[in-house]
């Protein structure tokens, strides 16, 4: 189960940046209780998985997933420019956080 709430904590950590973008600098007050509710709910699943799994690998691979993740909702959801190394440097990141599964 520590893995799925690893993913959990990851899809909320990308979530909580979503609405953080479309908070507007918390001037939009909906999209900022999203942001803050979204990130509450990362970091309580992030403390679950860490019940089994050591800290540097989840935190690596959480911060892998959201990193990766928020630069695809970018480029997926506001339009933001992409280009080979970009997507080069994404794939390494995921590489990344497989081989740390791959070994923990």
């Amino acid at each position: 189960m520590a893995w799925v709430f690893l993913l959990l904590a990851g899809a909320g950590e990308m979530t909580a940046m979503f609405f953080l973008k479309l908070s507007d600098g918390f001037q939009k007050r909906a999209p900022a209780v999203f942001a803050i509710l979204a990130g509450g709910v990362s970091f309580y699943f992030l403390s679950l998985s860490l019940n089994e799994l050591p800290i540097g690998t989840a935190y690596a691979i959480w911060t892998g997933i959201g990193s990766a993740g928020t630069v695809l909702l970018g480029i997926f959801f506001f339009k933001e420019k992409t280009n080979r190394k970009k997507i080069a440097f994404i794939t390494c990141i995921i590489a990344g956080v497989i081989g740390l599964k791959m070994v923990s």
